[in-house]
């Protein structure tokens, strides 16, 4: 049957339907047929925050969303301009976000009476008007491709499974998506289980094959490549862009990585990736929890590694204590904290920002340590190597703010060439015996960086004490002096704030240069406020954006951006973290903007509330 084919420069397709529906599996391999098609995209996956909610209920709906475009975008979009629900419970959790005329795809064998009272529906929405407002398909997946693998030594409920595997087929003839990736990966999925196999192929391609005969769909969309810089691209994902970027701090410091780490979402797929990489020298262990984790981490460093630990909120809180011992002893350490919504164990599949003073004040007495927070999935890879360097050139902790958006999200990511990374081998040198020239001083400093001198454990002469307890400046005894107590903290501090002239200052993008409101954001945000930016100055009006990667030292011209503004917002997913602090030391009385939902921001709440203050002006 000959279709109609309809250009369009992006789409918003969301897949949702229970945990068991493979919805993230059919999102990941549409994103993965997307991104070799050569299409701009950004992701949002949902997990439910429960591990085994139940079945056909509203907390148990898992969905996955997928913006992709023949031009640059920066996220994953607002409004679904196509919802997959496979059954009731997808459906009621996801049409508040559906813009009138959106399509949707419903499942209609799931539409039964049991499951529509399970989620409070009193009539089935597919056939009493309440959808007329949207373009429906109302068609019965569960049955289709229970039919079409009829012919299968495969059981009822396996076939069932599969219903993904036809729902993606049918999106991806709807959408011009390529099909080669997916045959290959199914092929490897289940290679020692052929039959599976065949019965998963057979019904993505019977997805195909009825998107392209059936009458549902009268028009097939094509969306061209984007075109993006030259390069060789993958997708990526922010957990996986950061253990790669791991991988490569370690090769360009010429140190072993060694990561310490208990499982805990949304940070162990970093664990699981990094655990592939033995060739390169990672060692890996699982510990049995937080504070074996990074004390084991620690512990490395004192041997000469780049001791890595990662974890999420939750165990940052029992980190602390040993986070601390690091600032003390001033050795390198690198913490990633994969940052989720709490209090508590709170919803541990949901993004935040709410890590912030944790990660500057979250330890006891003076404990200064460098922070930093990746903008996008890709630059996580970046963050990562940035963090290694300063941790080894200055011995101190640096902490990684990344959040679940991040962790979970992907993007095309150009593959960096070799001669573009920065060469790290010297940014330090290991202490050196001092022979005759008296005894090893652990504490005598660079007088360029302030940073002690990163000693082997073993190597004659270089003997020293280690532990919390406060040292004497220089021989590094044990001292209850006052005097060095406070010169001691007060060297730490001045070597973290030293690090301010070591890092690019903060760049201000302000097209007219006539902007008086300042959009600044950190971390994950960065997609959020440049997409509200782009809207708003489409809109006619001005205004200038800002994002801090350095939290901790701030850039060194930062007090200097903040004064050229009449005003300066700052919208965090968390109750006024930045904002709190740069009221403090900056004198600026900065317009905070808080959203605590477990989501990203949209972007047409972002520019709405742009040009609210701009009009409040």
């Amino acid at each position: 049957m000959s279709k109609q084919i309809q250009q369009l420069d992006r789409v918003i397709i969301r897949f949702a339907g229970d945990s068991g529906d493979g919805m993230q599996l059919a999102g990941d391999r549409f994103t993965q047929e997307t991104a070799t098609f050569g299409n701009d995209l950004s992701t949002l996956p949902n997990f439910p925050a429960e591990i085994r909610a139940p079945a056909g209920t509203l907390p148990g709906v898992s969905s996955f969303q997928l913006h992709f475009a023949d031009h640059d975008i920066l996220t994953p979009g607002d409004e679904p301009d196509v919802l997959v629900a496979m059954n009731p419970a997808a459906l009621k959790a996801n049409i508040k976000d559906l813009p009138r005329g959106a399509d949707i795809i419903a499942n209609t064998d799931e539409f039964t009476k049991r499951n529509l009272t399970k989620v409070g529906y009193e009539s089935n929405p597919l056939e009493d008007g309440t959808l007329d407002g949207y373009q429906l398909h109302a068609i019965p997946i569960t049955s289709v491709t229970v039919k079409a693998l009829e012919g299968f030594q495969i059981t009822k409920k396996d076939a069932e499974r599969a219903k993904n595997m036809f729902s993606l087929g049918m999106l991806c003839w709807l959408y011009n998506r390529p099909a080669e990736g997916t045959l290959r990966f199914l092929e490897s999925k289940f290679a020692s289980k052929p039959e599976i196999m065949k019965a998963n192929t057979a019904a993505f391609q019977a997805g195909w094959n009825y998107g392209e005969t059936t009458e549902e769909f009268s028009v097939q969309y094509e969306i061209k490549p984007a075109a993006l810089p030259p390069g060789t691209y993958r997708n990526i994902t922010g957990n996986i862009a950061l253990a790669n970027g791991l991988v490569t701090a370690s090769s360009l410091t010429g140190l072993p990585l060694f990561l310490g780490s208990y499982p805990i979402t949304p940070a162990s797929d970093i664990l699981h990736e990094l655990s592939k990489h033995k060739r390169f020298g990672v060692r890996t262990f699982q510990a049995e929890d937080e504070i074996a984790g990074v004390g084991a981490a620690l512990g490395a460093a004192f041997g000469g590694a780049l001791g890595v630990t990662t974890t999420s909120g939750p165990g940052m809180c029992l980190k602390a204590e040993t986070i601390g011992l690091a600032v003390a002893v001033e050795l390198p350490l690198v913490v990633c904290d994969i940052q989720r919504a709490g209090p508590s164990t709170g919803m541990p599949t949901k993004t935040e920002q709410a890590d912030l003073l944790m990660a500057l004040y979250g330890r006891n007495g003076e404990s200064p340590a460098v922070v930093l927070a990746p903008a996008t999935p890709g630059d996580c890879f970046a963050t990562a190597i940035e963090a290694a360097r300063l941790a080894v050139k200055y011995r101190t902790p640096v902490i990684i703010l990344s959040d679940s958006y991040l962790a979970n999200g992907s993007e095309p990511w150009r593959v960096p060439d070799v001669s573009e990374l920065p060469d790290l081998s010297g940014e330090f040198d290991f202490a050196a015996p001092n022979g005759d020239a008296g005894e090893f001083e652990p504490f005598r400093r660079d007088p360029r960086t302030l940073a002690r001198p990163w000693a082997i454990p073993g190597t004659k002469g270089l003997e020293h004490r280690i532990g919390g307890i406060e040292k004497a400046d220089g021989s590094g005894a044990i001292s209850y002096d006052p005097d060095n107590h406070d010169r001691m903290v007060r060297l730490r501090q001045a070597k973290i704030d030293g690090i301010a002239a070591d890092i690019a200052p903060l760049e201000v993008e302000d097209p007219g240069g006539d902007a008086r409101l300042l959009v600044l954001g950190w971390g994950s945000t960065f997609g959020s406020i440049g997409a509200a930016v782009r809207r708003v100055r489409l809109a006619g009006r001005p205004v200038a954006q800002a994002h801090l990667r350095h939290l901790s030292p701030f850039p060194a011209n930062l007090g200097e951006v903040l004064k050229r503004y009449d005003k300066v917002l700052v919208p965090e997913i968390n109750l006024g973290h930045l904002a709190l602090i740069l009221r403090g030391r900056y004198l600026v009385d900065v317009i905070s903007y808080n959203r605590v939902r477990g989501l990203p921001f949209r972007a047409a709440e972002l520019a709405g509330v742009i040009l609210d203050v701009i009009a409040h002006d």
